[in-house]
């Protein structure tokens, strides 16, 4: 039978049918995926021959499978899989931890439960980001490419630092490099110091993992600009949880950053985070004799439209200026929200006649498309345009020129582009 492929899926073996119950409510509810439950092993064989599963939770005891014997069953399918038990038998956990399982929880009340939902919610965040692992043993490097994969990040695994600065310089995205400190060709140390020279700590985490007892050494690191040290032998659990904390503390930095840098309704850049943006730019492309198209553009009787239909159309016609201004620029191009009704675009490597047909032509665009408010009434909103082809002495001038050809615009009427 051809299993039935859906993108977020999840089966729960648990014969318990009120714990089941619960945990498929806070599942639904939370991850918004699908989950099957089934009470015996028997049950879970049937419904891996039907779907295909993003993972499992499984009970170690099963009326037709005591002893844990659905981990290994479920496993052999391929399906990443966190174990729920009642059991704190501490060598029965080490035992199940050998296995290639994502987590052990106890199954002791409801925290219990919310931590397992927040493990899958790390798990499908996790899919998102690159790690690097390397080191020189190709039997501990494909184990650790191994233990990385369940948590269900992309992998690469790489024997030396060298070979991983060619592999970041085509991956810049990667997040985390797991790496050993010796290795041939370029150890451990001179690859995070090399890393360091492009990314900080706030934009790649360094793992660095080594058998030695020399406390020198993770000193070293840390001063270099690691980010963690693991002495080897270590506990699958604790680098879990530490390589998620690391991704977690990655993210947070990210939305924050993103948080400074954009408008808040909008998601465009900011006036403040623009400037320091084009500042560079300005500079660069003056030097490399880049040509580019900097343009003021501001919503016609934005007050009248605010006083007619109120704050919330006027704050969605702003929006939908911004995903059409968007949509029609190059993903290279530059833009912002300065402040109320007005943006300013920066088209990238662009002559005047392809740049002014560009503002035009997104002119146009912004007059025909209407914005249907909450009543399903249909509110055609314009724009006017003033741009700046030959630029003045500093990107600060060269707004305040574009911003004098708006006004031009604006006192001829409106829905007008005027270039200088």
């Amino acid at each position: 039978m051809d299993k039935k492929i859906i993108t977020e899926r999840i089966l729960l073996v648990d014969d318990s049918k009120t714990l089941s119950k619960l945990i498929s409510l806070k599942v639904k509810s939370e991850l918004n995926v699908e989950i099957d439950i089934a009470y015996s092993l028997a049950e879970a064989e049937l419904f891996t021959k039907k779907y295909t599963y993003t993972l499992a939770i499984l009970d170690l005891n099963l009326p037709d499978a005591p002893n844990g014997e659905v981990v290994d069953v479920i496993l052999k399918k391929n399906i990443p899989s966190i174990v729920l038990t009642g059991s704190i038998d501490k060598e029965f956990r080490k035992a199940m931890l050998k296995k290639e399982i994502i987590d052990y929880v106890h199954k002791g009340g409801l925290d219990d439960i919310d931590y397992v939902i927040d493990i899958i919610k790390r798990l499908l965040k996790n899919r998102h980001h690159k790690v690097m692992v390397v080191d020189d043993s190709s039997v501990f490097r494909n184990q650790m490419k191994k233990m990385v994969e369940n948590l269900f990040f992309q992998v690469f695994a790489l024997a030396h630092g060298e070979e991983a600065l060619l592999i970041l310089e085509q991956h810049p995205d990667i997040k985390i490099i797991i790496t050993d400190y010796n290795m041939p060709v370029m150890d451990g140390l001179e690859l995070t110091k090399a890393v360091r020279q492009k990314y900080t700590k706030n934009q790649l985490c360094v793992f660095v993992l080594s058998s030695t007892e020399d406390s020198d050494v993770s000193a070293m690191f840390l001063k270099r600009g690691a980010n963690d040290f693991i002495n080897k032998p270590f506990s699958k659990e604790e680098f879990s949880c530490r390589i998620c904390n690391a991704i977690e503390a990655l993210e947070n930095i990210d939305m924050i950053t993103n948080f400074s840098h954009r408008d808040f309704l909008t998601g465009l850049y900011n006036r403040r985070h623009f400037f320091t943006v084009m500042e560079s730019y300005f500079q660069a492309a003056g030097a490399q004799d880049e040509t580019f198209v900097t343009a003021m553009i501001a919503m016609d009787n934005f007050k009248s439209i605010n006083a007619t239909y109120g704050h919330d159309c006027a704050d969605n016609a702003i929006i939908h200026i911004s995903e059409i201004i968007r949509s029609e620029l190059q993903y290279h191009d530059i833009v912002a929200r300065f402040e109320g009704e007005e943006f300013c675009v920066v088209l990238k490597d662009t002559g005047r006649e392809n740049g002014l047909d560009v503002l035009e032509h997104l002119r146009q665009k912004i007059a025909c498309t209407p914005l249907i408010n909450t009543q399903g009434e249909e509110i055609f909103v314009s724009v006017s345009i003033g741009a700046i082809v030959e630029h003045e002495d500093s990107f600060a001038e060269t707004i305040n020129e574009a911003d004098a050809q708006l006004y031009q615009a604006k006192t001829a009427g409106g829905n007008k582009l005027c270039v200088v």
